[in-house]
Parts: C-alpha cells; sequence; structure tokens
C-alpha cells in the first residue's frame, strides 16, 4: 500500500502544479487586458494585429484592385492613429510604406488604368498618418488613451450630478432642481452642493454656485470646486464656509478664477433660513400670505477676487405655503434684457405654479423663461407645504 501511495503521489502533484500553472496564465491574462483597456497595457497586441493587416490589404490590392483600392491602407493607419502609442505608431507607417512601394512597383505606372497608385493616393495615405500621428501626440501627452477617455468624461459628469443631488427633506417640505447648460452640452458652470447639517440632521445647507466661463471651458472648474465646496459644507460653521470658499479660490492661482455662489442655511423645524451671497443675483420669495414675491438680496463680493471678505447674511423665514427660489444669472440675464425684467418674467411664470404647489415647476421654468439662452442655468425650490 506504501508503494501504491507512492506511485500515485507524482501524478496527483503534476496535476496540482499544472492547475496552479494554469491559474496563474488565466490570472496574467486577466490583468493584462484590464491593463490595456485602462490603458497601461502594452499595445503590441493592436500592433500585430495591424501590421498584419497592411500585407493583407497590399495582397488584395494586387489580386483584386477594383475591390481593393491602394487607399485601403489608410484603414489601418487610422486604427493605429486611436489604439497605438506614437513609437508603435511608426512601425505600422513604415510597413504601410513597404506596402506602398510594392504596389506602386507590381501595378505599373499610373497612366496604365485604374487601380494604381497615383500621386493623390499617396497624399490621402500621408494626411491620414499625419493626422493619426497627430492625435497619438497629443493623446500620449494627456495621458488618457482612447479607451478610458470617453468614459472618463462620462464618470466626471455623473459625478457632478450625483454631487448636485439633494439630499431628502421631511414631511411638509418639497425641493427640487435643474441644470442646464449651455449650448446643450453635458458639462456645466452651475453647480449644486447640499447636505444635511447640525443637530439631528434638521438644518438644511444649500450653496448654488457659479463658475466663470459657461459650458466645457467652466466645466473642469465647476467639478473642482464642487468637490471642494462639498468638503467644506458641514465641516465649517455656516458663517464660515463663504470665507472658507473665498480662500480655496484664491489659492488656485486661475487666470479666470472667480465665481458667484449662494449659501443657504435653513432650519427645517422652524423654518427660519440665512442666505449667505457672494456676488450672486438675488433669491426670490413668494408669501403665500400675501401671493407676493420678495427679492432676497445679501450682500457679499465675488469669490476669488481678494482675500479677507466678509459676508454678512440676510435673515428670513419659510412659512406654511412660502416658496423660496435660487437660481443663476443665465435664467435672468441676457445681452438685450436688463436683471430687473429677466426677474419680473421669472416671477410671473412662477406663479402659473402657485395652484400645482410647484410640483416639477423647476424644469418647466428654465424651460419657458429661458430655453435658448447661451448660458449655463440652474434653479433650486424650496416650498414649505
Amino acid at each position: 500500500m506504501a508503494a501504491g501511495r507512492a506511485g500515485s503521489n507524482p501524478p496527483t502533484a503534476r496535476a496540482n502544479r499544472a492547475r496552479k500553472a494554469l491559474h496563474r496564465a488565466r490570472i496574467g491574462l486577466r490583468r493584462s487586458a484590464v491593463d490595456y483597456f485602462r490603458g497601461g497595457g502594452s499595445d503590441w497586441l493592436p500592433l500585430v494585429g495591424l501590421l498584419l493587416t497592411v500585407p493583407a490589404l497590399a495582397v488584395g490590392t494586387l489580386l483584386v484592385p477594383v475591390w481593393f483600392a491602394p487607399e485601403a491602407l489608410v484603414l489601418p493607419i487610422i486604427a493605429g492613429g486611436l489604439l497605438l502609442r506614437p513609437a508603435s505608431l511608426l512601425l505600422l507607417y513604415a510597413g504601410s510604406a513597404a506596402a506602398m512601394i510594392v504596389e506602386s512597383a507590381s501595378l505599373g505606372p499610373y497612366e496604365d488604368g485604374a487601380g494604381r497608385v497615383t500621386p493623390g493616393t499617396v497624399l490621402v495615405v500621408a494626411i491620414a498618418g499625419l493626422s493619426g500621428l497627430i492625435v497619438a501626440q497629443f493623446r500620449s501627452r494627456v495621458g488618457v488613451p482612447w479607451r478610458r477617455g470617453g468614459t472618463m468624461l462620462f464618470d466626471l459628469r455623473e459625478r457632478l450630478r450625483v454631487q448636485s443631488k439633494l439630499p431628502k427633506l421631511p414631511a411638509g417640505w418639497h425641493r427640487e432642481m435643474a441644470l442646464r447648460p449651455a449650448g446643450g452640452q453635458s458639462f456645466s458652470g452651475d453647480f449644486v452642493v447640499a447636505a444635511r447639517t447640525g443637530r439631528r440632521n434638521r438644518t438644511l445647507e444649500v450653496v448654488l454656485t457659479d463658475v466663470s466661463g459657461k459650458g466645457m471651458d467652466a466645466a473642469s472648474r465647476a467639478l473642482l470646486l464642487s468637490g471642494a465646496f462639498g468638503g467644506l459644507l458641514g465641516s465649517l460653521p455656516p458663517h464660515a464656509f463663504l470665507p472658507g470658499a473665498n480662500a480655496y479660490l484664491l489659492r488656485q492661482d486661475w487666470q479666470e478664477g472667480f465665481a458667484t455662489s449662494v449659501h443657504l442655511v435653513l432650519d427645517l423645524d422652524s423654518g427660519d433660513y440665512e442666505l449667505f451671497s457672494a456676488g450672486h443675483v438675488p433669491a426670490l420669495q413668494l408669501h403665500a400670505g400675501s401671493g407676493k414675491w420678495e427679492e432676497q438680496a445679501a450682500q457679499g463680493p465675488l469669490l476669488g477676487v481678494y482675500g479677507g471678505a466678509h459676508f454678512d447674511p440676510l435673515k428670513g423665514r419659510l412659512r406654511a405655503g412660502d416658496v423660496l427660489m435660487l437660481f443663476t444669472d443665465g435664467l435672468v440675464e441676457a445681452p438685450e434684457r436688463e436683471l430687473d425684467d429677466g426677474l419680473d418674467r421669472l416671477m410671473g411664470e412662477a406663479d402659473r405654479y402657485v395652484a400645482s404647489s410647484f410640483h416639477g415647476a423647476a424644469w418647466h421654468l428654465i424651460e419657458t423663461v429661458a430655453r435658448d439662452v447661451n448660458d449655463d442655468r440652474a434653479l433650486l425650490l424650496i416650498c414649505r407645504d
């Protein structure tokens, strides 16, 4: 029995080693694939595939020039511009140039008929190659591969959208928000950060900010500031938030680095609020008792202009049926329209939603008041039922 056990051990050990080797190979292949699609892996696999495509196209051109024109070599060149690094791309270009030389020599002078390598063919392939090399060089400098570039932009947009979500409010309160970037883009220079703070989370703090610029130009700064402001919100006392945000913005030393902001601190039990403003357009409050709108304009300088700025709060109260609107200047300002005219128009349109308690009003107000305005627009509604 001992001999039998001794004789059966080696096959079992070999099988275990084989399973471990297969597992390591599988893990290595998976890691290589993940690294490649993240942009950190080697590009030898697409390089080999494209290099094999070049002679296949050349053979097709020599055998069936009607279906495989010499200009078909731009296909692997364009794909290489998207897939390969600049050094690998040069190898692909060398292979394509060699294939074109072979085609030209085998097919004869271009005066002999169609399907020949003409000066126009060389020009088209050369322009495609130069364009691909420029794209590859730019991508290499930025450090974002094409496989992850679009995904990264999508992730950034979703992060900005998640950070702009308003927290749930207790019974008796309604809130909603709408954001519209300039030019129908996916990124906006307007953003909102909000949190429930204070004792038992009975205080709502909301910050609506309008970064200088618009659309994609302001989106990167808006993303950075939204993360920073979200970290400051709730970590600092309400009266210290805008001074802290102003100091942070000054440290960035941006050439176009100013922003306007409004900070609302609302007690969800009593309805009392404080409104801090940094050069922002006034808020609007609907008093249910009188049915009239009132401007709520706190005073304060722009963020990112000078240090030591002081921001005085404006105090008010939201009673049953009252509504408070916070918005950015893109909603009420336009080159051909004064601020007062924009505020009057917004109040006039908002009166239509009094009967519906302003449910679903934020999006409709932007579409009605500033649908075709080429500026970022944001509107926040807080209603006490």
